[in-house]
């Protein structure tokens, strides 16, 4: 801090002992100790609060670069999603396409489980099986 010497110290001391007096000297050095030692905790404690500020700021910016990260990502799962559920709904009409207004509505043609009395599993139910990756067909009722 300063650059103080111990021979300029002890001039300084000689001086004071000459100024204050040996019968007050050692009150004034003990004030003058207390004084230095409130100063240094102030010191401190402002560089610990400085310390402290930094570092909330950091992790303010740390939670902001998360935060934006967590937007983007789920902003481009829920677009994923979107466009999935679309190719869903395409590939679903593709398989029950509606009927044409100028013809009349045919029923449609029974598999094979409708007519051993099983009901039929729906279009979509089928299509998403398919789309699992599962070849075996879904299990039968045995009556």
């Amino acid at each position: 801090m300063f650059d103080i010497g111990f021979s300029e110290l002890l001039v300084i001391a000689a001086v004071a002992l000459i100024v204050i007096g040996p019968e007050r000297l050692p009150k004034v050095a003990r004030t003058l100790g207390h004084l230095f030692g409130r100063m240094q905790r102030y010191v401190n404690d402002v560089k610990a609060d400085i310390s402290r500020e930094m570092e909330l700021e950091e992790l303010r910016k740390l939670q902001s670069n998360v935060e934006d990260a967590a937007r983007a990502i789920q902003g481009s799962v829920e677009k994923e999603v979107h466009e999935t559920r679309g190719e869903f709904d395409k590939l679903a009409q593709e398989a029950n396409p509606a009927p044409a207004p100028d013809r009349p509505e045919l029923p449609a043609p029974q598999p094979a489980e409708a007519a051993q009395g099983t009901p039929a599993e729906p279009a979509a139910q089928q299509l998403n099986l398919a789309l699992e990756g599962s070849a075996a067909p879904p299990a039968q009722k045995q009556t």
